[in-house]
Protein backbone atom coordinates (compact mmCIF):
# COMPACT_ATOMS: atom_id res chain seq x y z
CA UNK A 1 0.00 0.00 0.00
CA UNK A 2 1.39 3.42 -0.90
CA UNK A 3 2.63 5.63 1.92
CA UNK A 4 0.23 8.38 0.88
CA UNK A 5 -2.76 6.08 1.42
CA UNK A 6 -1.49 4.93 4.79
CA UNK A 7 -1.08 8.53 5.88
CA UNK A 8 -4.61 9.37 4.74
CA UNK A 9 -6.08 6.34 6.55
CA UNK A 10 -4.28 7.42 9.70
CA UNK A 11 -5.69 10.96 9.42
CA UNK A 12 -9.19 9.64 8.76
CA UNK A 13 -8.96 7.51 11.87
CA UNK A 14 -7.86 10.56 13.88
CA UNK A 15 -10.67 12.79 12.58
CA UNK A 16 -13.25 10.09 13.26
CA UNK A 17 -12.04 9.86 16.86
CA UNK A 18 -12.21 13.65 17.24
CA UNK A 19 -15.79 13.76 15.92
CA UNK A 20 -16.85 10.85 18.12
CA UNK A 21 -15.39 12.62 21.17
CA UNK A 22 -17.24 15.84 20.30
CA UNK A 23 -20.53 13.91 19.91
CA UNK A 24 -19.99 12.09 23.18
CA UNK A 25 -19.27 15.26 25.15
CA UNK A 26 -21.81 17.62 23.56
CA UNK A 27 -24.52 15.24 22.37
CA UNK A 28 -26.87 16.72 19.76
CA UNK A 29 -25.36 20.17 20.17
CA UNK A 30 -22.02 18.94 18.75
CA UNK A 31 -23.31 19.01 15.18
CA UNK A 32 -24.05 22.75 15.50
CA UNK A 33 -20.55 23.87 16.52
CA UNK A 34 -18.10 25.44 14.09
CA UNK A 35 -15.25 23.17 15.22
CA UNK A 36 -17.38 20.10 14.50
CA UNK A 37 -18.09 21.37 10.97
CA UNK A 38 -14.39 22.12 10.42
CA UNK A 39 -13.31 18.61 11.43
CA UNK A 40 -16.12 17.03 9.40
CA UNK A 41 -15.01 19.01 6.35
CA UNK A 42 -11.42 17.79 6.81
CA UNK A 43 -12.71 14.21 7.13
CA UNK A 44 -14.75 14.52 3.94
CA UNK A 45 -11.73 15.98 2.13
CA UNK A 46 -9.56 13.04 3.17
CA UNK A 47 -12.23 10.50 2.14
CA UNK A 48 -12.34 12.17 -1.28
CA UNK A 49 -8.54 12.06 -1.54
CA UNK A 50 -8.49 8.35 -0.64
CA UNK A 51 -11.08 7.64 -3.32
CA UNK A 52 -9.03 9.59 -5.89
CA UNK A 53 -5.76 7.80 -5.00
CA UNK A 54 -7.47 4.38 -5.10
CA UNK A 55 -9.10 5.15 -8.44
CA UNK A 56 -5.77 6.32 -9.86
CA UNK A 57 -4.03 3.13 -8.71
CA UNK A 58 -6.77 0.94 -10.18
CA UNK A 59 -6.73 2.78 -13.51
CA UNK A 60 -2.93 2.53 -13.83
CA UNK A 61 -2.80 -1.13 -12.80
CA UNK A 62 -5.60 -2.25 -15.12
CA UNK A 63 -4.09 -0.31 -18.03
CA UNK A 64 -0.75 -2.05 -17.42
CA UNK A 65 -2.47 -5.46 -17.31
CA UNK A 66 -4.39 -4.83 -20.53
CA UNK A 67 -1.31 -3.50 -22.34
CA UNK A 68 0.92 -6.39 -21.25
CA UNK A 69 -1.43 -9.39 -21.71
CA UNK A 70 -3.83 -10.54 -24.43
CA UNK A 71 -5.72 -12.92 -22.13
CA UNK A 72 -6.50 -12.17 -18.47
CA UNK A 73 -8.05 -14.64 -16.02
CA UNK A 74 -9.61 -13.50 -12.75
CA UNK A 75 -11.82 -15.20 -10.20
CA UNK A 76 -15.39 -14.08 -9.74
CA UNK A 77 -15.23 -13.81 -5.96
CA UNK A 78 -18.15 -13.72 -3.54
CA UNK A 79 -17.02 -10.43 -2.02
CA UNK A 80 -20.12 -9.82 0.08
CA UNK A 81 -19.62 -13.10 1.96
CA UNK A 82 -15.89 -12.42 2.34
CA UNK A 83 -16.58 -9.00 3.84
CA UNK A 84 -18.81 -10.55 6.48
CA UNK A 85 -15.82 -12.23 8.12
CA UNK A 86 -14.00 -9.91 10.50
CA UNK A 87 -10.64 -11.35 9.49
CA UNK A 88 -10.18 -9.52 6.21
CA UNK A 89 -13.18 -7.22 5.81
CA UNK A 90 -11.32 -3.89 6.03
CA UNK A 91 -8.66 -5.06 3.59
CA UNK A 92 -11.30 -6.40 1.21
CA UNK A 93 -13.20 -3.14 1.31
CA UNK A 94 -10.07 -1.09 0.67
CA UNK A 95 -8.95 -3.30 -2.21
CA UNK A 96 -12.09 -2.46 -4.25
CA UNK A 97 -12.39 -5.81 -6.05
CA UNK A 98 -15.75 -4.91 -7.56
CA UNK A 99 -14.44 -1.68 -9.05
CA UNK A 100 -11.28 -3.47 -10.23
CA UNK A 101 -13.36 -6.03 -12.12
CA UNK A 102 -15.59 -3.34 -13.61
CA UNK A 103 -12.63 -1.28 -14.87
CA UNK A 104 -10.81 -4.36 -16.17
CA UNK A 105 -13.94 -5.53 -18.02
CA UNK A 106 -14.46 -2.29 -19.91
CA UNK A 107 -10.75 -1.89 -20.68
CA UNK A 108 -10.55 -5.43 -22.08
CA UNK A 109 -13.53 -4.68 -24.32
CA UNK A 110 -12.00 -1.34 -25.29
CA UNK A 111 -8.60 -2.78 -26.24
CA UNK A 112 -9.97 -6.01 -27.71
CA UNK A 113 -8.41 -8.31 -25.09
CA UNK A 114 -9.97 -11.47 -23.65
CA UNK A 115 -11.11 -11.50 -20.02
CA UNK A 116 -11.94 -14.92 -18.58
CA UNK A 117 -13.92 -15.08 -15.33
CA UNK A 118 -13.51 -18.22 -13.25
CA UNK A 119 -16.80 -19.18 -11.63
CA UNK A 120 -17.34 -18.54 -7.90
CA UNK A 121 -17.56 -22.28 -7.36
CA UNK A 122 -14.31 -23.07 -9.22
CA UNK A 123 -11.98 -24.57 -6.57
CA UNK A 124 -8.74 -22.85 -7.62
CA UNK A 125 -7.26 -22.96 -4.11
CA UNK A 126 -8.43 -26.52 -3.37
CA UNK A 127 -7.43 -28.20 -6.65
CA UNK A 128 -3.97 -29.70 -7.17
CA UNK A 129 -2.24 -28.06 -10.13
CA UNK A 130 -0.31 -31.27 -10.84
CA UNK A 131 -2.79 -34.14 -10.62
CA UNK A 132 -6.15 -32.32 -10.48
CA UNK A 133 -7.26 -33.76 -7.13
CA UNK A 134 -9.87 -31.52 -5.43
CA UNK A 135 -9.91 -31.35 -1.63
CA UNK A 136 -13.30 -31.85 -0.01
CA UNK A 137 -14.71 -31.73 3.50
CA UNK A 138 -12.17 -31.59 6.32
CA UNK A 139 -9.25 -31.67 3.85
CA UNK A 140 -10.01 -28.13 2.62
CA UNK A 141 -7.68 -25.24 3.36
CA UNK A 142 -9.32 -22.28 5.12
CA UNK A 143 -8.04 -18.92 6.33
CA UNK A 144 -6.98 -20.69 9.52
CA UNK A 145 -5.22 -23.45 7.58
CA UNK A 146 -6.10 -27.12 7.92
CA UNK A 147 -6.37 -28.36 11.49
CA UNK A 148 -6.62 -32.05 10.54
CA UNK A 149 -3.28 -32.11 8.69
CA UNK A 150 -1.65 -29.18 10.55
CA UNK A 151 -0.97 -27.04 7.47
CA UNK A 152 -0.92 -23.25 7.38
CA UNK A 153 -3.36 -21.19 5.28
CA UNK A 154 -0.70 -20.21 2.73
CA UNK A 155 0.70 -23.66 1.94
CA UNK A 156 -0.79 -26.24 -0.39
CA UNK A 157 0.01 -29.94 -0.02
CA UNK A 158 -1.77 -32.49 -2.21
CA UNK A 159 -2.78 -35.59 -0.25
CA UNK A 160 -2.92 -37.71 -3.43
CA UNK A 161 0.37 -37.06 -5.25
CA UNK A 162 2.37 -35.20 -2.56
CA UNK A 163 2.67 -31.96 -4.58
CA UNK A 164 3.83 -29.09 -2.36
CA UNK A 165 3.55 -25.39 -3.26
CA UNK A 166 2.40 -21.99 -2.05
CA UNK A 167 -1.42 -21.82 -2.00
CA UNK A 168 -1.58 -18.65 -4.10
CA UNK A 169 0.87 -19.98 -6.69
CA UNK A 170 -1.14 -23.21 -6.91
CA UNK A 171 -4.32 -21.14 -7.48
CA UNK A 172 -2.58 -19.15 -10.24
CA UNK A 173 -1.50 -22.37 -11.97
CA UNK A 174 -5.09 -23.65 -11.79
CA UNK A 175 -6.47 -20.40 -13.26
CA UNK A 176 -3.89 -20.54 -16.07
CA UNK A 177 -4.97 -24.11 -16.81
CA UNK A 178 -8.58 -22.89 -16.95
CA UNK A 179 -7.63 -20.41 -19.70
Amino acid sequence: MPAKLQKLYKRIKHYQRVLARKRKVNGKLAAKSNNYFAVRTKLQRDYRRVANVQNDLLQKFTTKLVNDYDQIVIEDLAIKQMMMTHVASKGMHRSSFGKFRQILTYKCDWYGKELILADKTYPSTQRCAQCGYVKKGDEKITLQGNKKYGTKHNEYICYECGYNNNRDENAVLNLLALA
